[in-house]
């Protein structure tokens, strides 16, 4: 997989070349962030106006190679704007954002949205049910139908300073963070038991004076920090001695830094 492409701003905020690589790929913060939502904005070819996109709000669900699924209607405008033109593209924003949403995570996919053929049916059935539950009330409808994307290329922002484009088989590669489903818990903990903690773990890896640092985001090989500084918001990543890849692992990670930023 490629390493992350990291672009600097004028922000305050972005964060260094060296916070950057010392994460996850893109690929794979791409793959973690369209686990974590459902509904994004699918953009097709307008049949009416030639050549210019049409915006429509599209729940999905992902295959286990990362296929996005749709189940659409033959009478919605987007359903009959693939069949003139599959050239598609699904943008995905980081759910519940507060503060800033530009710098929130965001992924957009560029690929041809084909129907499901027979062979195919059965598990994007399972797929987007299980994803969907309320579909169980249409998914037999004749006039729906289930469609896939076959992504050719995806473009990936990180927040302020972390962007860029990376391949189709990266994108394919590249699974979920194994602390997908239990980051927010570890977030909320970290915030509202250790936050005196984290301003020293922040100090400790960056060298800077912070009077308040809150963890934003966790992952296998890391966490991300905003700071209060002297100087004004500071972003920072801080990278675990190991790699992580369960709760338990992290907490033990966790408080074996906290004790040595303590003894420091």
């Amino acid at each position: 997989m490629s390493t992350i492409p990291a672009r600097q701003h004028a922000s305050p905020g972005a964060p260094t070349s060296q916070d950057a690589a010392a994460g996850t790929t893109l690929a794979e913060r791409a793959r973690t962030l369209l686990y974590l939502a459902r509904t994004g904005s699918l953009s097709t070819i307008s049949r009416k106006q030639q050549g210019f996109p049409f915006g429509s709000l599209m729940p999905y669900a992902l295959d286990a190679s990362g296929h996005p699924i749709f189940l659409i209607s033959t009478m919605a405008m987007h359903t009959k704007n693939l069949q003139a033109d599959s050239r598609s593209s699904l943008l995905i924003t980081q759910p519940e954002v507060t503060g800033d949403p530009l710098a929130a995570s965001r992924v957009t996919l560029l690929g041809n949205v084909r129907p499901v053929t027979e062979p195919e049916i059965t598990s994007a059935r399972e797929h987007y049910v299980k994803r969907h539950p309320n579909s169980n009330q249409w998914v037999e409808f004749e006039d729906f139908s289930f469609y896939f994307m076959d992504v050719i290329d995806v473009y990936y922002i990180g927040g302020f300073g972390v962007m860029g484009w990376f391949s189709q088989p990266d994108y394919y590669a590249a699974q979920p963070d194994p602390l997908v489903e239990s980051a927010r818990g570890i977030i909320e903990h970290m915030n509202r038991d250790h936050s005196d903690a984290l301003v020293l773990l922040a100090r400790a890896a960056t060298g800077l004076e912070p009077q308040e640092a809150i963890m934003t985001a966790v992952d296998r090989l890391g966490f991300q920090v905003r700071m209060k500084t002297g100087a004004g918001t500071r972003n920072a990543r801080i990278a675990f001695p190991r790699e992580v890849r369960n709760p338990a692992q992290a907490r033990t990670v966790l408080v074996e830094m906290m004790a040595l930023a303590r003894q420091k």
